[in-house]
């Protein structure tokens, strides 16, 4: 476990950027070769990726300044400046950008939405392992032989076995990875595997922030994740069970798709 991976010159390749980037790769990679199968434009994939990667970074630190505000106060540039995110600011933000870009190109965002859910969750189980490497999100203190103890200069607490749950929530995202995949087989109502994504992960960050020892914010006795976590898991079970209602959200952009098609 790095942060430091190697230095080439005045630059340094950091084990956390790294995952981030081969996750977002591997991410586009997917939804591309996915979109060409289903004979859906590769091209509006790769913009979407790209607007949801920029848009949602932005999300994910603008939510961790909201949790650090007081942090913020004293020391902005030490909340701004460090590697702190929220990956929920990044989902929500990252998916309302999506909604925008899909609207202004007549595009019907829940097929994409539908599309692009397991490259989502795979990027994310990337980025956790990138959380490993660099000993943020960690876990509680544990005797357990799962316990893991991260070396000094890491952002976990070091000479302490810690659970895992970088790893823990990776493993989780790979396999809602595999779970979309094998349910997007069939064809589905528009919105049921992007609902799908979204009750799946909202369920298993609640869970594992129980897990968890690093400093998040609270919302009354919850983590402000498993606060979001519930609202996550609500959106996603009315998509997923009442789909009719967000086709009449979107009903502009699919009847733009149908009667002015672009060139």
């Amino acid at each position: 476990m790095r942060m430091e991976l190697f230095s080439i010159g005045p630059f340094t390749i950091y084990s956390y950027g790294l995952m981030i980037a081969v996750g977002i790769l591997v991410c586009i990679a997917m939804g591309m070769y996915r979109a060409k199968k289903r004979g859906m434009s590769d091209d509006a994939v790769l913009t979407i990726a790209i607007i949801g990667v920029l848009s949602g970074f932005i999300g994910a630190k603008l939510l961790y300044v909201i949790v650090e505000f007081d942090q913020f106060i004293e020391d902005p540039m030490s909340v701004m400046g460090g590697e702190g995110f929220v990956v929920y600011g990044g989902i929500i933000v990252g998916v309302l950008s999506a909604v925008i870009y899909c609207r202004q190109k007549k595009l019907v965002f829940l097929e994409y939405f539908d599309l692009l859910a397991p490259s989502i969750a795979v990027a994310q189980g990337f980025g956790r392992i990138g959380c490993f490497l660099a000993g943020c999100c960690y876990g509680r203190e544990t005797d357990s032989f799962l316990g893991v103890i991260f070396p000094e200069h890491s952002m976990a607490p070091s000479g302490v076995k810690l659970l895992p749950t970088q790893l823990f929530s990776s493993a989780g995202d790979f396999l809602i990875m595999a779970i979309l995949l094998l349910y997007s087989r069939k064809t589905r109502p528009k919105g049921r595997t992007g609902a799908l994504y979204l009750i799946l992960y909202g369920i298993g960050r609640f869970l594992i922030e129980f897990l968890r020892a690093d400093d998040r914010g609270t919302v009354g006795s919850l983590s402000t994740s498993q606060f979001i976590s519930i609202g996550i898991v609500a959106v996603g079970l009315i998509l997923f069970f009442s789909s009719k209602l967000f086709r009449k959200i979107f009903h502009r952009a699919e009847k733009a798709v149908t009667t002015s098609p672009e060139e």
